[in-house]
């Protein structure tokens, strides 16, 4: 049987550490972040977060469960920093827009702990709360179910996957993401039309393009999606009462004998 959930109040440290420190999972997960971001993932253990926190290492364990229950509150944590501060605007293309700029946002900005928590699932609140905001903003653009769940997936999974993506590039050691951003001027600008006729005619671009992140591109084609699809759903026949096609009543319209559409029997699609 798994352990009941203790809330952080009963859990906390009682005493100050040495350095005179009240321990609580929101000050561990920002020493996590911050031993990420200088260490890389490598340099995560409990022993070494216990000596940055000034605590025994088994202190840990009365706030998190285990390293991996770590990174998820770690995942939860970019996730929670991408939604401060935002608030819908009832408009669903800017309230999309933003949500998924944040999120990628979030996340590159701490590329060590991107790497390790983007393909993770928390079902923290920070994670139910963009879910909700997401699934929110679909349904309210009036979007049925299914199309909401389908898009849904394909704007989470694409934020993420770029936000992986980009900062897997972020974590390489300075030497190597400038050898790498280099190669589009040394070898492809340099590619003969004989051989590589497309290559060299993009040259020019991809060495101005393929140094930055693709995702506000990406983003901007997902929107355009939904666009059409919400467009589509907008044109469909709107059915009443025992599936009458609305369309087909036209109120003061007549018929070629004169009858009004009133007048005329309701038709059946």
């Amino acid at each position: 049987m798994p352990k009941p959930v203790v809330s952080e109040e009963k859990r906390r440290r009682r005493r100050p550490t040495k350095s005179g420190t009240v321990l609580s999972e929101q000050l561990i997960v920002d020493t996590a972040l911050r031993m990420l971001r200088e260490h890389g993932s490598a340099g995560l253990t409990a022993r070494r977060l216990g000596l940055a926190l000034d605590a025994d290492p088994s202190t840990l364990y009365r706030y998190f469960r285990g390293m991996d229950e770590l990174t998820l509150a770690i995942g939860d944590a970019l996730v929670g920093q991408a939604l401060r501060g935002w608030k819908p605007t009832g408009e669903w293309r800017a309230d999309l827009r933003a949500i998924g700029l944040r999120i990628h946002a979030a996340y590159v900005a701490h590329p060590q702990a991107a790497q390790l928590t983007a393909s993770r699932v928390t079902g923290r609140a920070n994670e139910l709360a963009a879910d909700e905001a997401v699934l929110d903003v679909l349904r309210t653009a009036g979007l049925p179910l299914p199309d909401t769940v389908r898009i849904y997936h394909a704007f989470i999974d694409q934020t993420l996957a770029f936000a992986a993506l980009d900062a897997a590039s972020l974590a390489l050691p300075s030497a190597a993401l400038r050898a790498d951003e280099s190669m589009w001027r040394s070898t492809y600008a340099r590619l003969p039309r004989t051989t590589h006729p497309r290559i060299a005619e993009a040259a020019p671009l991809l060495a101005t393009r393929m140094v930055d992140s693709a995702y506000p591109t990406a983003l901007e084609m997902l929107l355009d999606s939904v666009a059409a699809q919400l467009s589509r759903v907008q044109q469909r026949p709107q059915r009443g009462a025992g599936g009458v096609d609305m369309r087909l009543r036209r109120v003061g319209a007549t018929s070629h004998d004169g009858a009004s559409a009133d007048q005329r029997p309701t038709q059946l699609s």
